[in-house]
């Protein structure tokens, strides 16, 4: 390309307005801005069964999800928009897929189908460390996030696979993935986690809610349930073409070196289910809601309009020991929210859930009146009011739900510093980040053994907020304390990249904060804010178990931890994590 052509399309891009297809930020957001809001009613997504009860048992179940390539319609106004949905079938499939409800104990077994096309509607930036079928198609393979469970079903971004299995990736093992649900009832989703195409699949609708269930265990709770009363909502952003379909830009900040890669997404149009700024009907009662923030790059800090309080009973995939109320949170990429709302004391008959996160987060932009709205709940006007077939005593929330053992710290088997860095080209622009200054692709250099905890050091060297995922273990986060003297620290480990040497005890000796009450529980993602240094321990066994993994943990291809923005998962931001016996 002209140099001269070059530069002047970096110099577009950095100013945010002109791409290649010439569709501007200012078009982008008049699309979304033509868009009334709180007009298509928040859907009900279909429920599948990962158990069978036959003969007055529970036994496993087989299921066979499809990923397809079909039209959605976001929202009233907007034509159908080309997506990759899941499904049981074409007809069937939707953005997000199915809620997969299993039940503690009884084995899921799913065969996951890749049916996509040749092409992907969105762009692939084949410049990343990605996926290369040499046979042509859109590899795919689907991670359940949050799971615990053998790595050979984990979903391992080289264990990707094309349509019909015609082409697949060095770490595939096999077509039926098996989820043992041995695990802690709660929340997980599932989603696709191709090596180089995360972001993309994703954006192109690849997401769903999976919960795992134990009646014995929750029942007593006394929270709320059944389908009206217990919603999973999905939450996610778009920007959307004048002809409805899905825009993601297709020129890179850095277009000399990733033609196509930018360092996050964000879209005008907050999704909910499915549907842009939806509504739903509510009774004057408690509500729980699964709040899963499947976005690539937003954080939410949600709040209710009229000024209710929310009160989190779980968070990511398991319940907290006590109730925890609170008026607004923070949600970051790929957390869960678990939360109870009671209407009953609205003094208003409608109410938006906000979100006032700046983009990106945390000294990004403010929002503004599209991505400041989330979605809106209209309330029954009968004041005080208990829906038919409930009593008082059904709707209270306990003042304990569950406690799970906590490791101590002295007990831990090993420490570790984890340091997050980003590179940029010199006109200032992100090229890509590493963890501890390794592409994913270097030797595994954490080697946890099962049935230990240990301790991690998370030193922030960017000025985003990282959401680290580790799969297969679960963490308490102990402390953030700030960075003293960050640049002089930062010019050590961007020489050195070791904290030790570059004297992390000096540093380390800022304010230091707490978790948030709702997230002091246990974890499998939380947000490392920027300049600090955030400690968390991880345990490598089962909830109230200090033993081995009942399926072999060591075997290949292992498993991994990463950020999880996923324009930085996609561009080097992930590590192999190998478990030993």
């Amino acid at each position: 390309m002209n140099i001269c052509v070059l530069k002047l399309l970096c110099f577009f891009c950095f100013l945010g307005f002109l791409v290649v297809d010439g569709v501007t930020d200012e078009s982008l957001h008049k699309v979304a801005a033509s868009l009334q809001m709180f007009v298509d009613e928040l859907p009900h997504m279909p429920k599948l069964k990962g158990y069978l009860f036959e003969e007055g048992k529970l036994k496993p179940a087989e299921l066979r999800i499809g990923m397809f390539q079909k039209k959605w319609k976001f929202h009233r106004d907007l034509p159908p928009a080309t997506v990759f949905a899941y499904g049981a079938s074409k007809g069937t499939a939707t953005v997000p897929g199915p809620t997969i409800e299993s039940i503690q104990g009884i084995d899921t077994l799913v065969r996951w189908e890749n049916h996509l096309p040749a092409q992907h509607f969105l762009p692939w930036d084949r410049t990343l460390k990605t996926a290369h079928p040499k046979l042509g198609g859109i590899p795919s393979v689907v991670h359940l996030h949050g799971g615990i469970h053998e790595p050979e079903s984990d979903g391992h971004s080289l264990a990707w696979f094309t349509a019909g299995f015609k082409e697949t990736g060095p770490a595939w093992k096999k077509a039926r993935y098996h989820y043992n649900n041995i695990q802690h009832p709660g929340n997980l989703w599932y989603h696709d986690h191709a090596l180089g195409l995360t972001r993309v699949n994703l954006l192109a609708g690849l997401i769903g809610a999976y919960v795992i269930r134990n009646p014995k265990v929750e029942k007593p709770l006394g929270l709320p349930s059944g389908p009206e009363y217990d919603r999973n909502l999905i939450v996610f952003d778009r920007s959307f073409a004048t002809d409805g379909s899905i825009y993601m830009n297709s020129t890179g900040n850095n277009p000399s070196i990733h033609p196509q890669w930018q360092p996050e997404y964000f879209g005008n149009a907050i999704i909910v289910n499915g549907k842009a700024w939806p509504y739903m009907k509510v009774k004057r009662r408690k509500y729980r809601f699964r709040i899963v923030n499947a976005s690539n790059a937003r954080f939410y800090r949600f709040a209710l309009s009229n000024g209710l309080s929310m009160t989190f009973v779980g968070s990511d995939s398991a319940y907290l020991p006590a109730p925890v109320t609170v008026k607004k949170f923070l949600l970051g990429p790929s957390e869960i929210a678990d939360i109870v709302v009671d209407f009953n004391y609205s003094a208003t008959e409608e109410a938006s859930l906000t979100n006032d996160a700046p983009y990106p987060y945390p000294s990004g932009d403010p929002v503004d009146n599209l991505n400041g709205k989330v979605m809106k709940f209209l309330i029954e006007t009968t004041m005080g009011a208990v829906s038919s077939g409930e009593n008082r005593s059904s709707t209270r929330i306990p003042e304990k739900l569950i406690e799970y053992r906590r490791p101590r710290k002295k007990n831990a088997a090993q420490t570790r510093y984890v340091a997050m860095y980003e590179y940029e080209s010199a006109s200032g622009e992100p090229t890509h980040l590493f963890i501890n200054g390794l592409p994913f692709d270097a030797q595994v250099t954490e080697t946890p053994r099962q049935g230990t905890s240990e301790i991690w050091h998370v030193i922030n060297l960017t000025e985003d907020n990282h959401p680290l995922h580790i799969h297969l273990g679960l963490f308490i986060v102990l402390e953030q304390t700030e960075l003293l003297k960050m640049e002089e620290f930062k010019s050590c480990m961007q020489k050195n990249n070791d904290a030790l040497k570059c004297e992390i005890q000096k540093h380390a000796k800022g304010k230091v904060m707490a978790a948030p009450a709702q997230e002091r529980g246990w974890k499998n993602v939380f947000k490392m804010k920027p300049g600090h240094m955030t400690t968390i321990l991880v345990q490598f066994s089962l909830l109230n178990s200090q033993h081995r993994y009942p399926f072999n943990a060591s075997a290949e291809p292992g498993y991994v931890y990463h950020c999880h923005i996923l324009d930085h998962e996609d561009n080097e931001m992930m590590r192999p994590l190998k478990i030993r016996s």
